[in-house]
């Protein structure tokens, strides 16, 4: 069902929170440090053990882990791009264009990633028509940053 797929990623996601706060307050920090990051490696590390196992999720489950991530992550990214930029722009000219060319760098890296793990039983075909969707990589890049840059003008009103 899908609540289990919602169980799932709020599991993650309290662990997650947990480690972030916990070395938050290891590292003297009144915060959480990288507690969503923690969450998402978490939740990979987790379904590509279930699958490698044998155990993956059923098809329901994983409408539910869908349906959570598709609604959730974009927020998240806007809301910490938000604070982000602010801090950018406040440190100065250096440390928004570090941001903005490890963002770019990044996003460029994705094909390159792809192209070498390919080679497997058709895993990048699958991977490229269900991540791209038969649109270039710049048509996905700009829709992106559109939507990150709605998000973020939502949030600040």
């Amino acid at each position: 069902m899908e609540i289990y797929g919602l169980a799932f990623v709020g599991l993650c996601m309290f662990l997650g929170s947990t480690i972030g706060v916990t070395l938050g307050k290891i590292l003297g920090i009144s915060g959480n440090v990288g507690g969503v990051g923690f969450a998402m490696l978490i939740m990979v590390i987790a379904t590509n053990y279930l699958e490698k196992s044998g155990n993956g999720f059923s098809e329901k489950t994983q409408k539910g882990i869908l349906l959570l991530s598709s609604l959730y992550i974009p927020v998240v990214v806007a809301m910490s791009s938000i604070q982000n930029v602010v801090a950018a722009i406040n440190g100065g000219a250096v440390a928004f264009l570090a941001g903005g060319i490890a963002t770019i760098g990044s996003l460029f890296l994705i094909p390159i990633i792809m192209k070498l793990v390919g080679g497997k039983d058709g895993y990048t075909d699958s991977v490229n028509e269900k991540v791209w969707n038969g649109n270039t990589f710049l048509d996905n890049f700009f829709k992106v940053i559109h939507f990150v840059l709605y998000w973020c003008l939502i949030l600040n009103g």
